[in-house]
């Protein structure tokens, strides 16, 4: 069910970007590391070092809505309905050493808790538990340099649900032109995953007894078959260069190799035979996204942030998105920003639609994310950041919302909303 979190989770960022470690696959993150017109001019005053100290709280909430009628649980047909509450909180803390170098902790914590219609037909009979939880602290350490501005920074993150449990860490280094007006950023992931066999119940051997410390009931007649490994290795690099005081651009490049179990046993899939069958795809996967990102001020009001993304697997997966969107600002403290993003994509070579898939083939799945599909994504977001606090609340400094409608033409269609709170 990881797919549902991201989908809450991506658009939660668009709210809050830097606020969890993990993100959505599509989420645009629209706090560039670099600033528009003249380098900043260095503070050669003299500066106490300041021992770590609670710069910032932010506080990101969503909820997610949505409709659809293929689900991999039954094998491509069926409801998929499902609705997912998020709720997330990041501390940030900072200090100065004697350098005046600038030391950053970031401690993340959220928490989701979902309802899937599909869920409940991991047993044939519909009995399984439709909802489910998931908790995934964080923690980021990095320092800048005062005197070059680079940063070197290490992560790392936890996250725990009832199938699917995930470790991972990072190290991640930026570094500035001389000027400040351009900056190289590299960041190295892994996460190390542990997935839970779970079976659809037509699949569960007769007299099985649920391992021990399973819970019982959680998926119905299905039992658990202990766990499978997956890990995930990414490498992504960017380039970012103000052009001039209105236009700032940045290039973007991911390598992502994924190994160990990438398919789901419960996703089942019918043949063209009439046989049901457990999904089965390769134990390997390598990814490419390439993505370029430029914002252009159009005058004292008007901020254009647009990207593309190209993504290439060798599963056969080619992918473009678009995303464009237009911040207006009533005023410094006030701004509205509708967007809109198109995506597409062709099928893999391992997607088969209901009792379409061959008996003799290696690979087959029902699941529509591998399908050819098209999708629009269209909404707007309102910030408000007054100087004296949101409401007159000085500790308030900034408050976010957002809404957002997702359609897709394989009938699947969902409504996301989001608030980001952030204290000082």
């Amino acid at each position: 069910m990881k797919k549902i979190y991201l989908t809450a989770l991506g658009f939660a960022m668009l709210c809050r970007p830097d606020a969890f470690a993990q993100a959505g696959k599509d989420n645009f993150n629209y706090k560039t590391p670099y600033t528009i017109g003249q380098s900043p001019k260095q503070d050669t005053s003299h500066f106490n070092p300041r021992k770590f100290h609670l710069e910032e709280i932010d506080f990101v909430s969503s909820y997610y809505s949505q409709t659809g009628i293929h689900s991999p649980v039954t094998g491509g047909i069926g409801s998929q309905e499902v609705t997912d509450i998020l709720g997330g909180i990041t501390l940030n803390f900072v200090r100065t050493n004697r350098n005046d170098n600038k030391n950053t902790l970031t401690l993340g914590l959220g928490i989701d808790y979902h309802s899937s219609a599909s869920q409940a037909f991991v047993s044939a009979t519909g009995a399984s538990r439709k909802t489910g939880r998931r908790i995934y602290p964080s923690i980021d350490w990095s320092v800048e340099s005062k005197k070059t501005g680079n940063v070197f920074g290490v992560g790392a993150y936890l996250s725990n649900e009832y199938n699917y449990k995930s470790v991972g860490g990072d190290v991640h280094y930026a570094l500035k032109t001389d000027n400040r007006n351009g900056e190289f950023s590299v960041k190295l992931q892994g996460y190390f995953d542990r997935v839970t066999l779970i079976y659809p119940s037509e699949f569960v051997p007769a007299g099985t007894v649920p391992p021990e410390g399973s819970a019982p009931g959680a998926f119905g007649d299905a039992n658990n078959f202990g766990t499978s490994p997956r890990r995930t290795y990414t490498a992504s690099f960017g380039y970012s260069q103000v052009i001039n005081p209105r236009l700032q651009i940045a290039f973007l490049a991911d390598l992502v190799r994924q190994n160990g179990l990438l398919s789901l046993p419960f996703h089942r899939v019918y043949l063209s035979n009439g046989q049901v069958a457990m999904e089965k795809l390769p134990s390997s996967r390598f990814k490419i996204p390439l993505g370029f990102r430029a914002n252009y001020f159009a005058g004292d009001n008007i901020i254009l942030r647009s990207y593309y993304r190209y993504f290439s697997d060798n599963w056969g997966t080619r992918a473009h998105t678009a995303n464009l969107e237009v911040v207006y600002k009533f005023s410094p403290f006030f701004s509205i920003s509708p967007f809109y993003r198109y995506y597409t994509q062709n099928a893999s070579k391992y997607f088969a639609p209901y009792a379409a898939a061959a008996p003799s083939q290696e690979f087959y799945t029902s699941n529509y994310d591998y399908a050819k599909l098209n999708s629009h994504f269209v909404g707007a977001g309102l910030r408000i950041a007054p100087p004296n606090g949101v409401l007159g609340w000085k500790g308030l400094h900034d408050l976010e919302l957002r809404y957002g409608h997702y359609s897709q033409n394989t009938v699947l269609v969902s409504d996301v909303f989001s608030i980001n709170l952030g204290f000082k």
